[in-house]
């Protein structure tokens, strides 16, 4: 059965009638004698068409289309008049209405006006919990702290969304550059257009000049047919350049060009191509230092920095770690099939105190072989690897290295019950080193 049609009328009669129509065509149909009886439906209930009178008890049901608007956006509204007036009509459509319709000379129309605005009413429906799922996966949604480092880079990353202008992020490597600029494009105008993001570091020079641009056939040897590139590939929407301060200085006098003009020309190409793409930048290099060390063109130095964000560190974002770590924990629980463990406060406690060099991707990394290595209902010390017992230190009893390192084989020995190549594995270690400290600390394998 269709679900959500309200019918707002204070005639019982035609109303029970409208009603009994509209259920035979398979509408699951509440009904109300006022505006407020039906605001307060709406309040509660999914509707997505409303039947409303134009001449109710406590409301003008055209003025009443803004309210329903208002509790409910997407929902279509259909205004019902005893006399049609073009003036009344006219109000109500630019109130929001989806049509106006008179009793009994428009009682053929009700049934496909109200099945056009139940489809209109459900595509929207769709529409928004498919950007709500987007936007919990693309969007700034999904960047995850309170802190007040993070919530300044994320406050600056929305307001500069919404404009067009070239955007630089900084901070140390792992800090989530990736993750920020996803959320900045698809937060734009631009996001129904391809988001295409481009490790610099990961493509020799000419490799990358290639992936970039794409060539001509016949352009080198190899060359068989013409190649688009990805900033072709990224046309209309967002190109995303990480580690940029990596890339060749001929290079980057091809990507000022195109943030001058909007054009480059591809490998072995006589005619520039022109293209509409937004620069998103990153690098954990001081861009300003490195060009004045003439190891970066400081002409494209300042067009990229014209509106920077700094990402700040893990360790400088307090309680962020223990949401980061509890939002791991949940995924990584599901990706293995395993419950989410409680965590210890012990464990905890070893996560502030951790440099995190690596910063977020560090941490993802931790939670993760935790995970793996847990055995019982809870996320307890020893399960960090031996660099978070620093200099000994063990949130239960103070052990001695050597101790901590035979505790920890133990359980991974456990956890693989018995086999020494998937302990070795998850070790990081040597088959042939694991079976001498087998030896030399004297572990029993049941």
């Amino acid at each position: 059965m269709k679900s959500g049609l309200l019918i707002i009328d204070d005639e019982v009669k035609l109303r029970s009638l409208m009603a009994r129509i509209l259920e035979l065509e398979g509408y699951q149909v509440l009904q109300a004698d006022t505006a407020k009886a039906g605001l307060k439906i709406l309040e509660k209930e999914n509707v997505r068409v409303v039947l409303a009178d134009v001449k109710l008890p406590d409301a003008n049901g055209v003025e009443l289309v803004t309210k329903i608007k208002e509790l409910r956006p997407f929902a279509e509204v259909i205004n019902l008049t005893a006399m049609g007036s073009i003036t009344y009509g006219v109000t109500a459509i630019k109130n929001g209405a989806f049509d106006y319709l008179t009793k009994g000379d428009d009682n053929e129309r009700i049934i496909p006006v109200v099945s056009k605005a139940f489809e209109k009413a459900s595509l929207q429906y769709r529409v928004h919990e498919l950007e709500k799922i987007h936007e919990a996966q693309y969007g700034f949604s999904k960047i995850i702290g309170n802190s007040p480092a993070i919530e300044d880079a994320i406050n600056l990353a929305k307001k500069v969304a919404q404009t067009d202008a070239t955007v630089l992020l900084l901070g140390e490597t792992g800090t989530g550059k990736e993750v920020f600029a996803e959320a900045i494009h698809y937060d734009s105008i631009r996001n129904v257009k391809p988001f295409v993001a481009v490790n610099c570091s990961a493509f020799s020079r000419e490799l990358l000049e290639s992936e970039l641009f794409g060539y001509k056939a016949g352009a080198f040897t190899g060359a068989i047919k013409d190649k688009k590139g990805l900033f072709e590939e990224a046309n209309g929407g967002s190109i995303f350049l990480d580690e940029i301060g990596e890339m060749s200085l001929d290079l980057q006098a091809k990507i000022l060009r195109v943030l001058e003009n909007g054009t480059f020309i591809k490998i072995g190409d006589t005619k520039p191509t022109k293209i509409d793409v937004r620069l998103i930048a990153a690098t954990n290099r001081n861009l300003q230092k490195e060009a004045e060390e003439h190891h970066f063109r400081l002409d494209l130095f300042y067009r990229l920095s014209g509106f920077s964000i700094v990402l700040p560190p893990l360790r400088e974002r307090g309680k962020d770690i223990e949401l980061l770590a509890q939002h791991f924990v949940k995924v990584y629980s599901a990706k293995v099939k395993k419950k989410a463990p409680g965590i210890d406060v012990g464990f905890f406690r070893l996560l502030y105190k951790h440099s995190w060099n690596g910063n977020i991707r560090e941490l993802k990394n931790v939670i993760e072989r935790v995970i793996i290595l847990m055995d019982g209902q809870s996320l307890t010390a020893d399960l960090l690897p031996n660099e978070f017992h620093n200099g000994g230190y063990y949130d239960l009893v103070a052990l001695d290295m050597a101790t901590m390192e035979k505790h920890h084989i133990k359980r991974v020995l456990r956890h693989t019950k018995g086999n020494k190549s998937e302990t070795a594995k998850l070790l990081q270690i040597g088959l042939a080193t694991l079976y001498r400290k087998i030896e030399e600390y004297g572990i029993l394998i049941n």
